[in-house]
């Protein structure tokens, strides 16, 4: 297991994701993936499994401080002092004292960045977030919240698979040192069905999804979050750290991108980025 390392933070390059999963689903499956190998955990408010994702860290036997544990603040949340009572609540159900890294789930607009960051920053002070951070930040927002966060902001969650070219993304975060955190990284499996992934697997006795989550890891400052239900999956996810793609092999699954690649886009997203 390789780390990314961004603005202080030491993050685990692959962790373990629970959107979508049903709370006695989060609760195995974070145990399972633990005693997997996986040290990062991703969960967050509007998933609704907090509890369940804090009763599978203790169930895992892991001592707390070797998990890293980010979950997500809902933008309902983001006013100084609704804030921070937003993240004790989270701390409550997810029965520990502090998390690695909160994350603002989506931009709002309706509440200022500079008053959001300053909450943010002030969580991170009393210790109840090790490291902050930011979730579906356009180029343009992820500007605007380096330059207002009192706190260095240390990654940005994004959507981001063979399919999606996140390039003007990557490269505004590299300015400011943040990593970028890919989710729906398996491009909710339909890796698997391509040929190319298929047979750059072959080559190195993986399957498509493996592939796909060691091209983005490979990449600088990349980490994945991929998520799943099934036990044997979870275990496949974590076997990607045992061969290394070609920069051939990178090329092409970069060639992969089309423009209708992105798969998240719900009706509240901000005015995504196009690649040039």
């Amino acid at each position: 297991m390789h780390h990314v390392t961004a603005n202080g933070a030491e993050i685990p390059a692959l962790g373990f994701g629970t959107f979508e999963l049903e709370p006695a689903d989060a609760e195995a499956m974070v145990e399972h993936a633990l005693r997997m190998g996986y040290r990062h955990i991703d969960t967050a408010q509007m998933y609704d499994n907090e509890e369940s994702v804090g009763r599978g860290i203790k169930n895992a036997g892991v001592a707390r401080e070797d998990v890293f544990l980010t979950t997500k603040l809902w933008t309902d949340r983001f006013h100084d002092g609704d804030l921070q009572q937003a993240m004790a609540e989270s701390l409550s159900r997810l029965g520990t004292d502090y998390v690695d890294l909160v994350l603002l789930h989506w931009p709002n607009d309706e509440v200022s960045i500079t008053e959001t960051t300053a909450a943010l920053a002030d969580v991170k002070r009393r210790g109840m977030a090790r490291h902050v951070g930011i979730s579906n930040f356009t180029t343009r927002l992820i500007h605007e919240a380096a330059k207002a966060s009192p706190a260095a902001l240390v990654t940005n969650q994004v959507e981001y698979h063979p399919f999606l070219d996140q390039s003007p993304v990557r490269d505004a975060l590299a300015e400011h040192v943040i990593a970028l955190t890919a989710y729906c990284p398996l491009a909710r499996g339909e890796v698997f069905a391509n040929d190319t992934l298929k047979r750059i697997g072959q080559t190195h006795g993986k399957n498509a999804g493996q592939v796909a989550l060691r091209w983005l890891v490979q990449q600088d400052n990349v980490i994945a979050v991929p998520r799943s239900s099934n036990p044997d999956h979870v275990a496949a996810n974590f076997e990607i750290f045992d061969f290394e793609l070609s920069a051939s092999e990178m090329q092409a699954i970069f060639d992969l991108h089309t423009p209708d690649g992105r798969m998240i886009d719900p009706s509240f997203a901000p005015d995504w980025d196009n690649p040039a």
